[in-house]
C-alpha cells in the first residue's frame, strides 16, 4: 500500500453474508445492486486536515515531527511528537512556512504525546496556517511521503467538517458518480459526523479484551440526520453504515437516546467487540483492516469472528488490497 491509490470506484468489493458467511467477488462499481430500494446509507462527513507538521527545536535547530491529536476548548492541543525524550516542559518549536507557527509543550503524556500550546507571531489563524504548512497524516503503515494528490484522495466526496486526522476509509471509495447511482437505486444517503482521532491506529495489546481503551472522539448528529435513521427504523428499513467511524457514532448516539437517535454533538469512546449488541446497523461497507485492531474486532462484532476470519482468508487468497487506499468487504 505504497504507491498511488485506485480509481475512487475501481475497488474489489468482498460481499460477505452476515449469518451464513457465503461470500462472492464483485466491485465497488456494483455497490447499487447489492443494496435494496429504501436502504438507508449513513455515511460518515468528516474532513481530514493535514495535522502532520514538520519544525525545528528553537534554539538548537534540531528537527522535530508533531502529529495534532486533538485540540482541548482552552486551544491547546494535544500532539504526538517525535523525538519525544528531548521534548521537555519548557521546549519551543517553529514549524516554517510564510506564516511561521511555532509551538511549547506544556505538559509530557505517555508514549510520546505532549501538551502544547500553538501560536502565531501576527496572531493568524492556527487552524489557516497548520492548513497551509501542513502534511496529510497518511496511517503509519503506508510507508512513503504524502504527496500533493493526497489532500483531496485521502478525503471522501462527502467531507465537509474539519477535524479528522484519518479518514473514514470507506468512504473513499465513492465518486460522484458512484453515489449517485446508489441515490437513483432508491437508496437514501444521510451524512453524519465522527472525527478519526490516532486511537484508530492503535493495536489491542491487552490479554483481556475488555481492558483495551478507545481514545475519545468528538461526533455531531444534525436533526436532519436524526430524524431521517429514526424514520428508517421505525419503518424496518435497513440502515448501512459506510465505515466502523459511521457504525461507532450511530451505536452510540443510540444508546445514550434510549434507543432514539438523538441530535446533538458529543463524545465517544465506545469499543465494539464481539458480543456487542447492535441496536442500529443492519449492514456495514468497511476495508480490510489490520490484525489485532478495533476495527476488525467491530466488524468481527457485526459478522462473527469466524465468518470474518474465513473471509479474510479468502481475500488474501484473491490478492484482494487491504486498509486505507485499499479493497472492500459489504456485510449484509
Amino acid at each position: 500500500m505504497n504507491g498511488p491509490p485506485a480509481d475512487r470506484s475501481g475497488a474489489r468489493l468482498l460481499r460477505l453474508e452476515r449469518h451464513t458467511g457465503a461470500v462472492a467477488h464483485s466491485s465497488i462499481a456494483a455497490l447499487p445492486e447489492l443494496l435494496a430500494p429504501g436502504d438507508l446509507l449513513v455515511v460518515n462527513d468528516t474532513r481530514v486536515f493535514p495535522a502532520r507538521l514538520l519544525g525545528r527545536r528553537v534554539p538548537s535547530g534540531g528537527a522535530v515531527e508533531c502529529l495534532l491529536i486533538r485540540r482541548f476548548d482552552d486551544g491547546s492541543w494535544e500532539g504526538l511528537m517525535h523525538p519525544g525524550q528531548k521534548l521537555r516542559v519548557g521546549t519551543r518549536v517553529t514549524f516554517d512556512g510564510p506564516t511561521p507557527l511555532h509551538a511549547e509543550v506544556l505538559e509530557r503524556r505517555f508514549h510520546g504525546r505532549r501538551l502544547i500550546r500553538l501560536w502565531t507571531d501576527d496572531g493568524s489563524s492556527v487552524d489557516d496556517v497548520v492548513d497551509a504548512i501542513g502534511h496529510t497524516p497518511l496511517p503509519p503503515y503506508i510507508k512513503r511521503s504524502d504527496r500533493v494528490e493526497d489532500r483531496e484522495r485521502y478525503q471522501t466526496i462527502f467531507a465537509r467538517t474539519r477535524g479528522s486526522v484519518a479518514a473514514p476509509t470507506a468512504g473513499l471509495h465513492f465518486s460522484r458518480e458512484l453515489a449517485l447511482a446508489v441515490a437513483v437505486r432508491g437508496v437514501e444517503i444521510v451524512e453524519v459526523t465522527l472525527h478519526v482521532g490516532y486511537g484508530t491506529f492503535q493495536p489491542v495489546r491487552v490479554e483481556r479484551v475488555e481492558d483495551h481503551h478507545v481514545d475519545v472522539e468528538r461526533y455531531e448528529i444534525t436533526d436532519a440526520a436524526a430524524s431521517a435513521i429514526n424514520r428508517a427504523i421505525d419503518a424496518g428499513r435497513r440502515v448501512i453504515a459506510v465505515g466502523t467511524t459511521t457504525t461507532r457514532a450511530l451505536e452510540t448516539v443510540v444508546r445514550r437516546g434510549s434507543g432514539r437517535i438523538v441530535p446533538g454533538p458529543g463524545e465517544t469512546d465506545l469499543f465494539v467487540y464481539p458480543g456487542f449488541d447492535f441496536r442500529v446497523i443492519r449492514g456495514l461497507l468497511t476495508n480490510f483492516h489490520l490484525p489485532r485492531s478495533s476495527l476488525l474486532m467491530l466488524v468481527s462484532a457485526f459478522a462473527g469472528r469466524e465468518r470474518v476470519l474465513a473471509a479474510y482468508r479468502e481475500a488474501v487468497a484473491e490478492r484482494y488490497r487491504f486498509y486505507s487506499y485499499g479493497d472492500a468487504m459489504l456485510i449484509l
